[in-house]
């Protein structure tokens, strides 16, 4: 039997849904910024929605992908391309997984965590990590600080990560004339 050249459907609507969550939650957590001060709130309360939201699919995909074999790479890449291409994959695995989760940590210890309460998308109350929330008042405080930095950084590895993706695929798709792109596009 020879292997699929395409993904699954399923395998194409979990990576395009959440990529399309991760650039929401991009334009958001960089936008935040820029928005009057009564409406940071608003964007932030979103921002976590969606991040708790793709973690949620980052654990469908995974599984989904540990039981469903991605289909082989074209026979013209070359093997430093192949090589580029996984841990291109993985170090994004690892961000998509990352990221969620050291944001929830950062919230969870938020000194006014108590006060606002967390709700996916304002209607799912969602909870804050027990073990944190239950920290005393300074160390909160330091694992609130070192998490934000953190999430930071990791969104900037996200950005060169995903940027590096996408050049790739485009690479193939334009350069190479290969059909990079129909692979994850039905």
């Amino acid at each position: 039997m020879t292997p699929a050249k395409n993904y699954t459907k399923i395998a194409v609507l979990l990576h395009w849904f959440i990529a399309l969550l991760i650039l929401c939650n991009i334009v958001l957590g960089l936008g935040s910024h820029y928005v009057p001060d009564a409406d940071v709130r608003t964007i932030i309360d979103l921002h976590k929605s969606i991040g708790i939201t793709v973690l949620g699919l980052a654990f469908v995909r995974f599984f989904w992908r540990f039981n469903h074999s991605p289909p082989p790479f074209p026979p013209g890449y070359r093997k430093w391309e192949r090589i580029a291409a996984q841990t291109a994959h993985v170090l994004l695995y690892v961000l998509i997984f990352a990221m969620p989760v050291t944001g929830w940590i950062h919230d969870s210890a938020w000194d006014q965590a108590a006060t606002h309460p967390m709700q996916l998308f304002w209607t799912i109350p969602w909870f804050r990590l027990g073990f944190i929330t239950s920290l005393d008042p300074a160390t909160k405080e330091m694992v609130h600080s070192l998490f934000g930095h953190v999430h930071s950084l990791l969104s900037y590895a996200l950005y060169g990560v995903l940027g590096a993706h996408v050049l790739g695929a485009l690479k193939h798709q334009i350069i190479d004339k290969q059909p990079e792109l129909q692979r994850m596009w039905r």
